[in-house]
């Protein structure tokens, strides 16, 4: 028996609500078969297009009516944890009932907290929210204290940081779900990203990379595997050019190596393959795979993805 923590990438799930609970029911039959063999599970799921989608709504509502408010991306990244780990805990329950699995699901609000002096927070870089003229969001920035930058010659818009997770609010809670063979969906979208204001919790826009949350979690319950999947097969190097190479297996000195030599997008692959490093550079036996959310049943047998190990 393993404790298996898995990451599911925002992007892989679709691009609407209906996409999304049709692709839940899928990854829902491979998650369930992880259940059925004796492990225990932690899920962890991105939101990028989800909580860019419920922010836009609410700045288009506040175009068209003044009185409607703007809402903060700590709001928007609970509501899409909220309506995101509903539909997965829906579609996981239904798939250990067809089994005959008495198991608990329960998707968890989790904050996860970050350093307020983390240099990410002295050069926010993530654009998110409406293209605004430049009146408009300069308008916008003094009003609402927000940073902005023009993004490409298509606009202006807001940017917020994107700190690394130090802790898990909650995570004695998921470790007492876990304990109990309840399998908690936590740290979604990597978590609401919180600081300590005089020991107090006060939430910050900023968005927290869905992976090292994963990470930082898997690290925190003592997790055997960190599974990250996504919409590739596998790591690959000299990406795009006659000498692609797909890596099946990998230490973490040589990955590094290739970090180095500047193989993979920062936007894209780079935090995936920094936080299977990060994981399965703690011990020996920590494994981290990188894979297709689409195969994840080879992805857990074995046949497909790239394996991490020290």
């Amino acid at each position: 028996m393993s404790k298996i923590v898995v990451a599911i990438g925002g992007n892989a799930l679709g691009d609407s609500p209906e996409e999304q609970k049709q692709i839940v029911k899928n990854t829902a039959k491979h998650l369930a078969n992880i259940i059925a063999a004796g492990n225990k599970l932690v899920i962890v799921h991105g939101n990028g297009p989800q909580v860019g989608m419920i922010n836009l709504g609410f700045d288009i509502a506040h175009k068209n009516e003044s009185k409607s408010p703007i809402v903060d991306f700590p709001e928007c990244g609970s509501m899409s944890q909220g309506y995101i780990g509903y539909h997965l805990q829906q579609a996981l329950n239904n798939e250990l009932k067809k089994m005959n699995l008495k198991k608990e699901v329960a998707s968890l609000i989790t904050q996860t907290l970050v350093d307020k002096n983390d240099q990410a927070f002295k050069n926010p870089t993530k654009p998110i929210g409406s293209f605004y003229d430049e009146k408009t969001a300069k308008d916008l920035a003094a009003k609402n204290n927000w940073s902005i930058k023009e993004d490409a010659g298509r606009g202006w818009r807001r940017v917020i940081a994107s700190p690394k997770p130090t802790d898990i609010v909650e995570k004695n809670i998921v470790i007492s779900m876990v304990e109990n063979h309840i399998v908690p969906i936590a740290a979604g979208g990597g978590g609401i990203p919180v600081i300590l204001e005089e020991r107090n919790l006060v939430g910050v826009a900023a968005v927290i990379d869905k992976d090292f949350a994963a990470a930082k979690l898997a690290e925190i319950i003592n997790a055997d595997q960190l599974i990250i999947l996504t919409a590739v097969d596998n790591i690959m190097i000299n990406y795009g050019k006659p000498n692609q190479e797909a890596l099946k297996e990998i230490s973490t000195t040589d990955l590094e190596k290739h970090i180095k030599d500047n193989q993979f997008a920062p936007g894209s692959m780079l935090p995936k393959v920094e936080a299977a490093i990060s994981f399965a550079a703690r011990k020996k036996d920590n494994i981290a795979v990188i894979g297709n959310l689409e195969k994840v049943k080879e992805v857990l047998e074995g046949n497909s993805g790239t394996k991490i190990m020290l």
